[in-house]
């Protein structure tokens, strides 16, 4: 793939993302698409619920930290222990970051990298606002790290 392609398809992702970060509501289901049917549960609960998260860690984290845009549930086998440091690559509004800081304690790390700017504020926000001191959220792509 040609360079310019490539920095072509990441500025895409960045955008749809970043209206993803910047929307009232999550994943698909932005005001705009009309995708989404009411539900007493939000659709990133049923998202999330569906691959794997409990109603437990749905309900565990800051309101909105959960956009329903995972692909699994990496804590169910990561085993994580109290004192790890744990690197989020993707990390978005932070919910798997929250669920891992939560595991790894205050003497633990959790560290969550993502190429979006919007959704890095958010996840910043998520983690003041959940007192989150064992947390932080870098913006930065995936490839580039070294």
């Amino acid at each position: 793939m040609a360079i310019k392609e490539h920095d072509q398809i990441r500025q895409q992702v960045r955008a749809a993302y970043g209206a993803v970060a910047r929307a009232e509501s999550s994943g698909c289901c932005a005001p705009s698409t009309g995708c989404c049917a009411p539900s007493e549960q939000s659709v990133a609960e049923l998202l999330s619920r569906g691959i794997g998260y409990s109603a437990e860690e749905t309900a565990a984290v800051p309101e909105g930290a959960n956009l329903g845009l995972g692909c699994g549930n990496p804590q169910a086998i990561a085993a994580l222990q109290p004192g790890e440091t744990v690197l989020d690559l993707g990390s978005g509004a932070g919910f798997d970051a929250f669920l891992a800081a939560r595991q790894v304690g205050a003497t633990g790390a959790v560290i969550g990298v993502d190429m979006t700017p919007d959704m890095v504020s958010k996840a910043r926000a998520h983690a003041v606002k959940g007192g989150y001191a064992n947390v932080d959220f870098r913006l930065g792509e995936i490839e580039t790290c070294r």
